[in-house]
């Protein structure tokens, strides 16, 4: 295999550790990491009990691990406060933001009440504090830190007297201003450890997580237009609870890899698909394989145009420092996105066709009542009217395509659960004619425990006769040995009366 094409080899959808040249960094867990051009950054993490402040470059053309050097930046844009080395820091999360890496929270020797912000520049080699502004939320560890256009969703987490959080926040990149979000409805029960997602740009997804003696596996939906929670119903697969996971998104799947219960890993990778709330395990690894860990990571990356996934670290009795490589199979993306919403999609999983399209009349009618041209001043109006008019036209042809799409879709689960009842009938006769045979071989196993007691009260018998048996030879060899004894004396004594008679003869 060339070492520039070795990701070409892969299989689809497995996990597969590359083969490192040279020396690997230690073994870690609950470090930061993210990849910028072709090779991935790990920073910091914890081992026995200890913060670690290195970080390390993975590169995926030559597979060899070299450590990145930095130094302090002294300028006046930033707040290093006189900090020569990158702090040991783990629990934290890292963002790519241009060309620097971005990290947030997590636990330092540096104490300070409210979440900082540091920076690594990956092209100058330096680091440093960034100054923000409004709104700033108190330290913490083990948030989700999660990237949407210019800005970062924080949310839960535990602070420095560990309290847990389930409060979210914004931060700004442009402005580096904190603010805190106000939501409504029922917010997830205070966590960290959790995965968090984006999806549209406008749903901030929770999954997973633990308290201080629960651990989580339940799905909240935090829409960033309403600022509403709500807890969705998914369908597919059984997923565990797990806390220490790692999560990243392709599209419209979000992949889970890792994490346990302090007690057992979780073995499986799984892949929600976000728009339909669908879980599906991809693959399983082994009970005690390094991606069956806690505080591992995961990142995507492009290598030749192609998406890759790539874990590093973790921990489950043991740390790990490998590098596990996926190659996810692409996604049928030329079929049309019915909906845009893990909300819609949710909703139109539960209803029929028949009222989707009701509902998009009834839609189109209060919209085309409220902009109707006959209440406007001058013609600019109209022109704006009829604006609206065809692009509430080509919402509904959108709405009937897709509601066409449903009901293909229906049609075609439709002939599939026809199979699957199918089946199960034959499987119900198949099973009810193996009852039946239980119930012969039940009944014929009766019939032979009975033979077997009475064989072996028999066998008991015959024993008690043969030690009778038994008896009798002993007695009967006893009276053999008598008569022989009384015979031989019999003998002797008549050979002694004849000798004395033939004497006196003489």
């Amino acid at each position: 295999m060339e070492l520039n094409n070795w990701h070409k080899e892969l299989t689809y959808d497995n996990w597969v550790p590359i083969t490192v040249s040279g020396a690997r960094p230690p073994a870690r867990y609950k470090h930061a990491a993210a990849v910028v051009d072709e090779k991935l950054y790990i920073v910091g993490g914890s081992r026995n009990g200890r913060h670690l402040s290195d970080v390390q470059v993975f590169d995926f053309r030559s597979l060899t691990w070299s450590s990145l050097k930095l130094k302090a930046d002294t300028g006046k844009d930033h707040d290093n406060s006189s900090q020569e080395n990158l702090p040991a820091i783990s629990g934290h999360n890292m963002i790519r933001w241009g060309e620097k890496l971005l990290i947030l929270g997590g636990n330092s020797r540096v104490s300070s009440d409210t979440l900082t912000v540091q920076y690594i520049d990956i092209k100058t080699c330096q680091f440093g504090v960034i100054k923000t502004s409004g709104s700033v939320p108190v330290a913490r560890v083990g948030q989700s830190a999660t990237l949407v256009g210019s800005r970062v969703i924080l949310f839960g987490g535990e602070d420095r007297s560990r309290k847990l959080l389930n409060d979210a926040h914004v931060l700004d990149l442009e402005s580096m201003t904190w603010d805190m979000i106000k939501t409504s409805q029922t917010p997830p029960a205070p966590r960290y450890d959790h995965a968090a997602a984006m999806h549209g740009e406008r749903y901030l997804m929770i999954f997973g997580g633990c308290s201080h003696s629960v651990f989580f596996n339940d799905l909240h939906l935090l829409d960033l237009q309403t600022m509403e929670w709500s807890q969705p119903q998914s369908q597919g697969d059984l997923v565990s609870p797990r806390a220490g996971h790692a999560g990243i998104t392709i599209d419209e799947s979000w992949f889970i890899v890792g994490g346990g219960d302090n007690k057992n890993g979780c073995p499986e990778t799984l892949v929600l698909n976000m728009s339909k709330l669908v879980w599906s395990v991809l693959n399983v690894v082994k009970q005690k394989d390094p991606l069956s860990s806690e505080g591992l990571s995961v990142c995507s990356g492009f290598i030749d145009g192609e998406t890759y996934l790539f874990s590093f670290g973790g921990y489950n009795g043991k740390y790990s420092n490998e590098v596990f490589v996926m190659r996810p199979k692409e996604k049928d993306t030329l079929r049309p996105k019915i909906f845009q919403s893990p909300a819609a999609a949710a909703a139109a999983a539960s209803v029929s066709s028949a009222y989707a399209l009701s509902k998009s009349e009834k839609l189109d009618f209060m919209q085309l009542d409220d902009i109707n041209p006959k209440s406007s001043v001058n013609g600019h109006h109209q022109d704006d009217a009829a604006v609206k008019i065809e692009a509430i036209k080509e919402e509904k042809r959108l709405l009937e395509l897709s509601i066409a799409e449903v009901r293909a879709e229906n049609s075609k689960l439709g002939g599939e659960i026809h199979e699957v009842n199918s089946t199960h009938a034959e499987l119900t006769k198949e099973l009810q004619s193996v009852q039946g045979q239980l119930v012969a071989e039940r009944s014929r196993c009766f019939n032979l425990e009975a033979k077997i007691a009475e064989l072996q009260k028999l066998l008991e018998s015959m024993q008690s006769v043969e030690d009778q048996v038994q008896a009798l030879r002993q007695k009967k060899s006893a009276l053999d040995e008598e008569m022989e004894q009384a015979a031989t004396a019999q003998r002797q004594s008549s050979g002694g009366v004849w000798r004395l008679f033939g004497g006196s003869e003489k």
